[in-house]
């Protein structure tokens, strides 16, 4: 468990929270809890979330791109 929460950036109770949930998959000997490296990296691949740059963002740095090159064509 500690391996896989370091792998998500999450601390052991987060983990915890998820193999309870079975928000994770995990493999059960007995009493224990398991995890296979490939499930893992499957299911954050299955839960990855594209970042979405808001327009605003999106306007703002295009406009800061056409104002530094127009100041690079006048230095050059």
């Amino acid at each position: 468990m500690d391996q896989v929460a370091l792998r998500l950036g999450t601390g052991l109770r987060h983990m915890r929270r998820l193999v309870a949930e079975r928000r994770i998959p995990i493999v059960k000997v007995g009493h224990l809890v398991r995890f296979d490296g490939h499930d893992i990296e499957h299911w954050v691949d299955d839960h990855r979330v594209d970042v979405v740059v808001p327009a605003a963002v999106a306007i703002r740095a295009a406009r800061m791109q056409r104002r530094l090159e127009r100041e690079h064509r006048r230095a050059g």
